[in-house]
């Protein structure tokens, strides 16, 4: 289906285009590069990283752990320098940021990762959990990396000359960026090797190395490489008829030096140009090379069951002890494992797009082939093997990244997995979301709509079950009364209850619109198969409107019944996904008030047609009106703190980015209103600052679930006014996305989203708090209440069923016995 353009579109990104052309044009001229060729700015900038990295280490020679191993002499070659403490504490506000008045966007998320690596660190978090979030902190850092980094450098490459809201250059974010992430991947590592495997080992999980395997154990391990992993296994020669092969985006790789000993291969009588004939290189007459792509189709990690408990050995080692099976004939020099990070940023042109769908599958397929931005490389590897990885790959020596242990540590959440049915005490308490307090029972047993009907619903995941989104969606579709259901989903599970019953709705002849998100970055092919799936079933599917993003939470269904026709809704914060639900926390409601279901009507038409509503009566969409909207009450509060009357801001939210909002803030802080900021990740504002914000705290909270939902709450001179919302202040939200803010109207409603706010910040467990420096702190327990958010919400959560059973129970109708005769 074409893409619909809508006057709305028009009209929204008459203003956005101004802020996004000149990244736009970045984006378009890196798109036709796919090898790492780099501009003269790059090259400028590079030259200044690598003069600056007087504390690089000198790799150390690999000693391979193949039967057949040639030493061989190391020589220099640049390596990731060692970034210490006092350097990078040496004023931690003057490194996020380059004037008084915001930290760096990109700096500011890398010290959210930082508080993420703490939770690793901690040892009071269960050992196992420890894991998952080292795993986490690796993979939001790869994710950065190509995506915002990736994004830096498109603008480098066409020198871009804009400075940040922090005041600095894009050259300037890149080495700092640098900086930061070679301190932080030290201390993952550090943790990794110091803290968390002789943790394990102490439970009877050892992780260990090939080389550290006793010889039955080794036997074991070689005898999976004969029976499994040798028939897997593709190695890539590479000569004159065989080029480097393309490496894909951070999957882990082995790069093989061999002996080239031309009269011992008989290849080579056989055909014109044998694998002898290696491409050249300095080593063009001694060495060939080959690589190896480490399979994904097989576990990371092989578990040996033993007596003394459960091993566990990198895959990739055993591929390594084995490669003279893999290279028969042949003498192995050197071995070494290696993983590229490419840009993965899309650039799509919809205004120049025929068929949005058709131009996205294009640009995913193209991710492959990606500039690379980063390489990584264990510290012992082979200076020369290095260097003909590089040469091949060409990667600046200051894209190297060296670590001291595994490649990629994500797979310590599979290693969790694997762990945690053996050994549940070193996980959290199993947690089973209770039934939604708000709901009379079970939504599965209850008329849904008689439910919405009676007053407004809440629900609070994964706290509180999803189990009523769904049902609500289920029962739209099998109930004869219902005539339409309109919907717009960003993020869906790979299996999705949600579309299925979409599904079943169409087949049951009702009308079923669906927006589908198709640029929601890395689940760009899930959307595409999904709409395709849905148009094929009858629905109305469209792609949202041209150059904005569709992020909204809502969904409508329109009813036949006695009195007429009624709208009911579910409007939330987080998206309509089974799986996530059960880690991310997130606030829905469900209402039948007839304003709601028209803002909801019209609101529909503005995505799918061409009518750009001229007021709203509850709803409070993005682009074009929710800006402007918080200002006005963010600056309220201010004339009334001004006024001497009292005043109060308290939000929620996953990021703080939009210069706007910030300057509103400062100016409401100096009015003299208190505003409590719960920012989980990005933070641009400086809080605590004299004459500037010292009526501001931030605070952050991380735990066992990821916060998700925003909140934002008005003291609005006692009225208090409270909204739920889809968006963050954050200029994409605001300025680039189709969002809703709605008001929570309903008391039982508004009372549990204050309740979640002030348990939130009572929090003096979970809470990091920002400084006026710029750095995040936890507080000092001692005598104080130990509050964990998380915990408490699930308790609350857990409570309120029981209290509601509890009254079922006592109004309970027995009959009176029969006398006795």
């Amino acid at each position: 289906m074409a893409v619909k353009k809508s006057a709305s579109s028009s009209k929204a990104n008459t203003a956005v285009k101004k802020q996004t052309a000149t990244k736009k044009t970045a984006v378009k001229a890196s798109a036709k590069k796919t090898t790492a060729k780099k501009s003269p700015s790059k090259k400028a900038a590079t030259k200044k990283v690598t003069t600056n990295k007087a504390a690089a280490k000198k790799p150390a020679l690999k000693k391979n752990a193949s039967k057949n191993v040639a030493a061989k002499k190391s020589s220099k070659f640049v390596s990731s320098p060692e970034i210490t403490d006092a350097a990078y504490l040496e004023s931690t506000a003057s490194f996020l940021s380059g004037n008084e008045h915001f930290y760096n966007r990109e700096l500011s998320w890398l010290e959210f990762d930082d508080r993420i690596l703490n939770e690793a660190r901690d040892t009071k978090n269960p050992l196992l959990e420890r894991l998952n979030f080292l795993s986490i902190t690796a993979s939001n850092l790869d994710e950065f990396y190509i995506v915002r980094v990736a994004s830096l450098r498109d603008m480098q490459s066409i020198d871009f000359a804009e400075r940040d809201i922090a005041g600095f250059s894009i050259d300037e974010q890149l080495e700092r960026i640098d900086q930061k992430t070679r301190r932080t991947m030290s201390l993952m590592y550090s943790t990794y090797t110091r803290s968390l495997v002789p943790s394990l080992a102490g439970e009877k999980i050892f992780l260990k190395n090939y080389e550290e395997l006793s010889d039955q154990l080794k036997a074991i391990a070689d005898s999976y490489f004969k029976t499994v992993l040798y028939p897997i296994l593709t190695p890539m020669g590479v000569d004159s008829s065989r080029p480097f092969p393309l490496i894909y985006n951070r999957m882990l790789n082995m790069c093989v030096m061999l002996e080239n000993k031309p009269k011992d291969v008989r290849l080579k009588d056989r055909a014109t140009d044998g694998i002898s004939n290696a491409k050249h290189t300095v080593n063009e007459d001694k060495y060939m090379y080959a690589t190896v792509q480490i399979p994904t189709v097989v576990k990371r990690l092989y578990q040996i069951p033993t007596e003394e408990g459960d091993v566990f050995v990198p895959v990739e080692q055993i591929i390594r002890a084995n490669t003279d099976m893999l290279f028969n004939g042949q003498t192995v020099v050197a071995t070494a494992f290696y993983r590229v990070m490419r840009n993965a940023d899309l650039d799509i042109d919809e205004d120049e797009a025929e068929d949005l769908l058709k131009e996205i599958e294009e640009q995913v397929r193209r991710r492959r082939f990606g500039e690379i931005i980063r390489l990584e490389v264990q510290d012992d590897i082979d200076s020369d093997l290095l260097k003909y990885i590089v040469d091949e790959l060409e990667v600046d020596e200051a894209d190297i990244f060296t670590v001291n242990g595994p490649i990629d540590l994500t797979f310590l959440s599979k290693l969790t997995s694997a762990c945690k049915a053996k050994h549940p005490e070193l996980c959290y308490k199993a947690h089973e979301p209770a039934e939604a307090a708000s709901f009379d029972g079970p939504v599965s047993e209850l008329d849904i709509f008689e439910q919405i009907r009676e007053k407004d619903r809440i629900v609070h995941h994964p706290y509180e079950t999803f189990e009523p989104v769904l049902e609500f969606v289920k029962q739209a579709a099998r109930d004869p009364n219902v005539l339409a259901i309109k919907q717009t989903l960003y993020r869906v599970s790979d299996r999705s209850p949600i579309i299925a019953s979409l599904l079943e709705a169409a087949q049951n002849g009702k009308q079923v619109m669906v927006l589908v998100e198709l640029k929601a970055r890395f689940d760009e092919e899930n959307n595409i198969n999904w709409a395709k799936k849905l148009e094929n079933a009858g629905c109305h599917v469209i792609y949202g409107l041209v150059g904005l993003k569709t992020h909204s939470k809502i969904t409508l269904v329109v009813r036949k019944e006695e009195d007429g026709i009624r709208r009911y809704l579910h409007l939330a914060t987080g998206n309509y996904n089974d799986v996530t639900a059960k880690i991310y926390t997130d606030l829905g409601i469900f209402t039948a008030s007839e304003s709601f279901g028209e803002d909801a009507s019209e609101f529909f038409n503005m995505l799918s047609g061409f009518s750009i509503p001229q007021s709203w009566r509850r709803l409070i969409p993005a682009p074009l009106w929710m800006k402007d909207y918080f200002i006005a009450r963010i600056r309220r509060e201010a004339d009334n703190a001004k006024a001497g009357k009292p005043a109060r801001i308290i939000a929620k939210i996953n990021s703080l980015v939009d210069e706007t909002v910030i300057k509103a803030l400062y100016a409401a802080s100096n009015a003299g209103v208190k505003i409590d900021l719960i920012v989980r990740g990005i933070c641009c504002l400086r809080a605590g600052i004299p004459g500037m914000s010292e009526n501001i705290t931030v605070r952050s909270i991380t735990g066992r679930f990821l916060e998700h939902s925003r909140i934002f709450y008005f003291y609005n001179e006692g009225h208090e006014d409270v909204y739920l919302a889809s968006a963050d202040w954050m200029p994409r939200n605001l300025n680039r996305r189709v969002e809703l803010l709605f008001p929570v109207e309903d008391p039982d409603c508004r009372a549990r989203v204050m309740e979640v706010l002030e348990v939130e910040l009572a929090d003096t467990v979970r809470a990091h708090f920002l400084a006026p420096d710029g750095s995040y702190h936890k507080l000092d327990l001692r005598g104080k209440e130990k509050v964990d958010s998380q915990q408490k919400l699930i308790d609350l959560a857990d409570a309120a069923v029981a209290e509601r059973h509890k009254a079922i129970d006592k109004h309970e109708f027995i009959p009176e016995e029969n006398p006795k005769a």
